[in-house]
């Protein structure tokens, strides 16, 4: 019998810091859980995923709970960290890697566990997205999860093949695939494995989402668009959904369309998706609209007060901002 449905919920993004050494970028990530709000069944492992700026799927790995996991070889620039659980994302938050030396970054994340019957807030999982496989096959997906976590894509890619092929209507399995397949940039065959997904189970909103994504890095706005709006529609509350649909929005430079879902992402999940007040200030900037975009600057650097280019942000404010 499955665990009963747990919620999870971000508590709080620690600073993170820099110590210089030789070799490539490497980002350190502790994450920790309390476990102390919930009963009963409780999961072993998370897993964490690596975005580039531009939302292209670098890495997947699996954490034990209240483990560490680290990228290595990192180039300068900003990345987002993705927490999920059972498929389903509970945590993000930017970083930021940026030096002139070979240097170790560290972000932790500090989560709290608690039964789904004690809360209506979003994070608890559906049901719906539950899937119950074979005793082979789940020894398939744990097997595949493995070997993505040592960064074995193709054989992960197999293993999955085979889930599919002997169960076509498990659409997790198909959006892992598509994941596998996106990690490689790979992007015809992740579409088509996310879109197969959604054939078996259409408000699947994580495969929305992630076809969404797929779809902007491809450069298919229009298609973004349509498949994000679906994908707020099957769950208004994911701050992701909203998010993606306002970027998509401004791709098309359709930005009275993107900002009341760049502003609900926001007030959905003020840290995680904060870089939305940067979406919104380059438009208002774009508009001659300063002083609305120093405003946006200035909620930016409340979540964000480490952010490298604080001083230049805060210039912008001091000039624009109107008293």
């Amino acid at each position: 019998m499955r665990p009963k449905p747990l919620s999870i919920f971000l508590i709080l993004f620690l600073a993170g810091s820099a110590a210089a050494q030789a070799g490539g970028h490497t980002l350190f990530v502790d994450i920790k859980v309390d476990e102390s709000q919930a009963s009963g069944s409780k999961p072993l492992s998370l897993h964490v995923l690596l975005y580039s700026e531009s939302g292209d799927l670098i890495l997947r790995q699996i954490v034990p709970i209240n483990g560490r996991y680290r990228f290595l070889n990192l180039r300068d620039g900003r990345y987002d960290v993705v927490v999920e659980f059972e498929n389903v994302e509970i945590a993000r938050v930017r970083v930021y890697v940026n030096s002139p030396f070979k240097t170790d970054f560290r972000q932790d994340i500090e989560l709290e566990l608690r039964d789904s019957s004690r809360t209506s807030r979003p994070g608890v999982i559906s049901a719906a997205d539950i899937y119950s496989r074979s005793g082979e096959a789940a020894t398939l997906f744990s097997k595949a999860n493995k070997a993505a976590e040592k960064k074995q894509y193709d054989q992960a890619i197999s293993l999955l093949r085979q889930i599919v092929a002997s169960d076509p209507a498990d659409f997790p399995a198909w959006h892992e695939l598509g994941t596998m397949y996106f990690i490689q940039k790979n992007f015809a065959e992740a579409e088509e494995s996310f879109t197969e997904a959604l054939k078996k189970h259409a408000n699947y909103a994580l495969a929305l989402i992630s076809l969404g994504r797929l779809k902007i890095a491809r450069k298919n706005f229009q298609g973004a668009i349509e498949v994000l709006s679906q994908a707020v529609n099957v769950e208004p509350t994911s701050p992701q959904a909203n998010y993606f649909l306002g970027e998509a929005y401004l791709q098309v430079k359709l930005g009275s369309r993107a900002v009341p879902y760049l502003n609900e992402a926001i007030r959905l999940d003020p840290m995680g998706m904060a870089d939305a007040h940067l979406r919104l200030a380059a438009l208002y900037n774009a508009r001659d609209l300063k002083d609305k975009a120093a405003g946006e600057y200035v909620e930016f650097l409340k979540q964000r007060p480490d952010y490298p280019e604080k001083k230049k942000l805060e210039a912008y404010i001091t000039a624009n901002k109107k008293p």
